[in-house]
């Protein structure tokens, strides 16, 4: 984390020439103002602003440089590139080996992005979700994720009984909650404890 004091006629050029000097960007940073400067008279008695920019920790970047780390130690050569839309973050992975971060039904992967979420989110002011892609896993699954939704609610239609699917992480459940919320037929919820909890599929 570094730090920089900076002047300027005005507290934004003060910023801005602290900004420069540290090569980053305004979400970057926190700014405290040392002194608001002032133009006096005919330049007489002026002074000028004065701010402390400090470069905050970024937890993203810690959070990519342990996806290089841990794919590495496991045997795939990897290249990774980072997609930021709000509080959503993507790390896409590509390269050769994939398979080895992905595990049998993406549990390798989820319990990837688990522990790069809690890395991102350790020093960051503000939460981010953190989405780890393999290749095009995600859009497979999700492609799963829907025909298994929809197969279950015909099931439990069919039969006026319950379905319990098998137990999925959070993200992954909130996918069949939306896919099916669309099923005017059918009503979801939640039920059991992480990592075990899984989704109910009932006939209205």
């Amino acid at each position: 984390m570094r730090d920089i004091t900076a002047q300027g006629q005005t507290i934004e050029e003060a910023i801005q020439n602290a900004l420069k000097e540290l090569d980053t960007t305004r979400e970057k940073v926190k700014v405290e103002v040392m002194d608001e400067g002032k133009k006096g008279i005919f330049g007489i008695g002026s002074r000028l602003a004065m701010v402390k920019v400090i470069e905050e920790d970024n937890g993203i970047e810690k959070a990519v440089d342990y996806l290089f780390d841990i794919a590495l130690k496991m045997g795939a050569n990897v290249s990774i590139e980072k997609e930021e839309n709000g509080k959503d973050v993507t790390l896409q992975i590509s390269g050769d080996n994939l398979g080895l971060l992905i595990g049998k039904h993406g549990q390798t992967l989820n319990a990837i992005q688990y522990l790069t979420q809690l890395i991102a989110n350790k020093t960051n002011d503000q939460y981010k979700n953190i989405i780890v892609n393999v290749g095009d896993y995600r859009e497979r699954r999700h492609d799963t994720l829907s025909e298994i939704a929809k197969k279950m609610a015909n099931k439990a239609v069919k039969t006026r009984r319950p379905v319990h699917l098998e137990p999925l992480p959070s993200f992954e459940r909130k996918i069949i909650h939306a896919i099916l919320s669309e099923d005017e037929r059918i009503e979801t919820h939640s039920e059991g404890r992480d990592p075990y909890r899984y989704i109910v599929i009932k006939a209205k």
